[in-house]
This record gives C-alpha cells, sequence and structure tokens, in this order.
C-alpha cells in the first residue's frame, strides 16, 4: 500500500478498493482490513462505512446515510444510523486506537477523515520551569513566630 500524508488521510476507489491510511475497505467483497486484519463488521455497519469513505471529508447527512443503506426514506425520530455508526466506530477505534475515522457534526450528519486520536497523543513533557528551591526544616521553624495574647 502506498505511503501518503497526514493531510490528504484517504485515497480514492481503485478497482474497488477505498484506502484511509492503514483501513483498506474492499467494496466487491465485503471486507475491511485494519493494519492487514479482517474487521467484523454487520451488513449495515460495512454500507455505512461504505457510503462515508466514498466521500471522504464530506459531511454526509444522517438522511443520505439512511437512504443509502435502508433504501428509504428515513423517519422522524428514526435513531437507526446513530446506534450503527456508534457501533461502527467503536470498532474501528478498537483496531486502529491512534486514529479516529468518524466525526459527528451535531445537527449536520457525519463526517469520514482519518486523524490521530486526541487520547492517543505521546505524552508532552511538563513545560520547563526553574525549581524554586524548598526551604529546609530548620528554616521553616525559624519563621514561624508566636505570639501571646494577653487578657
Amino acid at each position: 500500500m502506498e505511503e501518503h500524508g497526514e493531510n490528504d488521510g484517504t485515497r480514492g476507489e481503485n478497482n474497488g478498493t477505498l484506502y484511509a491510511g492503514e483501513l483498506e475497505i474492499r467494496v466487491g467483497e465485503g471486507l475491511v482490513l485494519a493494519t492487514g486484519r479482517a474487521l467484523t463488521l454487520s451488513v449495515r455497519e460495512f454500507e455505512l462505512l461504505v457510503a462515508m469513505a466514498s466521500r471522504p471529508g464530506a459531511i454526509v447527512t444522517r438522511e443520505e446515510l439512511f437512504e443509502t443503506v435502508w433504501k428509504r426514506e428515513l423517519r422522524h425520530g428514526d435513531r437507526s444510523v446513530d446506534v450503527y455508526v456508534s457501533k461502527l466506530r467503536t470498532k474501528l477505534e478498537a483496531a486502529m486506537p491512534d486514529r479516529r475515522f468518524i466525526h459527528t457534526h451535531p445537527g449536520f450528519g457525519y463526517r469520514f477523515q482519518p486523524q490521530p486520536s486526541r487520547e492517543h497523543r505521546p505524552p508532552q513533557p511538563p513545560p520547563s520551569r526553574d525549581p524554586q528551591p524548598q526551604p529546609s526544616p530548620e528554616q521553616l521553624s525559624r519563621d514561624v513566630h508566636t505570639q501571646a495574647v494577653g487578657n
């Protein structure tokens, strides 16, 4: 598989295969490989993934996804898309925890675009500060003043 930069994220369809970094979606075979390992997806999860990955970086509405996958119009209050997207997101992130693939845009829909996961960024060293010298116990006791209070 060709290497490509962080910013381009996904590559277009090539012989019925979609690529998003180390995620390979073999559309004709109904197969998804994450870093070379097959993922177990339901038919709906697979179809949602294909529908979103076919339009990398674009926000796809819940209505569009429902019509593409379920082949009918989305009814008011139906949360099927959200439930299946959540399951799909969980499986993708379990397979590749250093990546986030599906991004939610409340009120608009979902966007497929691989990006580094915030939770798995390498730890950053704390900002450097000049260490303040700590007083010794003798210095602390000299700095304590007592005062007798008279009645």
